[in-house]
């Protein structure tokens, strides 16, 4: 896996903290910094994701990605897949992920509450590479609900 991260500051610039990710399959993500009221060259400009919130969200794609495909290799009839993340920070640098907590809400046509429960568990303590690293430093508590569709 490869991917290049570019500075994308205007050329000649020293402001701006926005970066230009181009991954390996080929595809681009814009990352910024959060705005710095006191050193404005310092700071982003809040124009793309924050590169932990790309982080966390990478995160959620993974575990939500393997829910799904567990359940319909159990063939189960599952329509849809939303997963909400919180999660904290340490107070001092490296400002490292201390919790994460994931809600789940399913959505199928009969789906068992222990068939979600154990792709939820299957995830994240076999395939979800993304949520076993930052299981490393952070708690990763979760929680689900499941919905008729």
């Amino acid at each position: 896996m490869e991917c290049t991260v570019s500075w994308s500051a205007p050329a000649g610039s020293r402001s701006g903290m926005s970066f230009i990710a181009e991954t390996g399959s080929g595809h681009v993500l814009a990352m910024d910094g959060a705005p710095d009221a006191g050193r404005p060259e310092q700071g982003g400009q809040n124009l793309a994701p924050r590169p932990l919130e790309a982080m966390l969200a990478g995160a959620g794609g993974c575990t939500a990605y393997d829910v799904v495909l567990i359940l319909r290799r159990g063939r189960h009839d599952v329509r849809g897949c939303t997963v909400r993340l919180s999660a904290d920070r340490a107070e001092t640098d490296p400002k490292v992920f201390t919790r994460i907590h994931m809600h789940f809400r399913v959505s199928g046509r009969e789906l068992p509450a222990q068939a979600v429960e154990r792709a939820i568990h299957l995830s994240h303590s076999k395939y979800c590479s993304a949520a076993i690293m930052l299981g490393k430093t952070a708690e990763i508590t979760t929680s689900f609900e499941v919905l008729d569709a």
